[in-house]
């Protein structure tokens, strides 16, 4: 921990190599948020890069070192919301190669489960994909998703709770 911390604050003094290490180390994580939240992995990549870039330029301002990576997915969780708002009312189709793959016949049990829960997370509305992602991928407490969605954090755990209730029935 003490070595992290140190890279933050190496980070906040313009040491790029030090900001490098730290985006090595969330990297997988802030694009499988963007993935999930964005159902696009060119946008996902595309977020990621912006929210990178845009938290190398303010590093400076980070209170805390401890608070990097809360700090570095609340800037994703605000593009990512960004760009939901740009294509709330478009369409996806599923595309044909995932189509063809769930019809196969000898897919294993635990892939087309994989799959289908995939569909169904993709089928929940845009706030509902973000508070699970929120939570499950960048590991946010209710308390905190309640604050940067600007809710009420008994609406939030409500939210998820009947999100993944309709997953449930829906799997079954």
């Amino acid at each position: 921990m003490d070595q992290y911390l140190e890279l933050v604050r190496q980070a906040k003094r313009g040491n790029a190599d030090a900001f490098a290490s730290l985006y090595q180390e969330v990297y997988k994580d802030l694009y499988r948020f963007a993935a999930y939240t964005l159902k696009d992995p060119v946008d996902a990549q595309d977020a990621v890069s912006e929210t990178v870039a845009d938290a190398f330029a303010s590093i400076r301002n980070i209170r805390k070192e401890e608070a990097f990576r809360g700090w570095i997915f609340k800037i994703l969780s605000a593009k990512c919301k960004r760009k939901l708002k740009e294509y709330a009312n478009r369409t996806v189709e599923l595309p044909k190669e995932l189509a063809e793959q769930l019809t196969t016949p000898g897919m294993a049990g635990d892939e087309a489960e994989y799959l289908q829960i995939r569909m169904l997370y993709q089928e929940l509305a845009p706030e509902e994909r973000m508070i699970i992602a929120m939570h499950v991928f960048a590991g946010y407490t209710s308390r905190e998703i309640a604050k940067q969605l600007h809710m009420n954090e008994n609406t939030v755990r409500s939210k998820e709770s009947r999100a993944l209730k309709k997953m449930r029935e829906k799997l079954k």
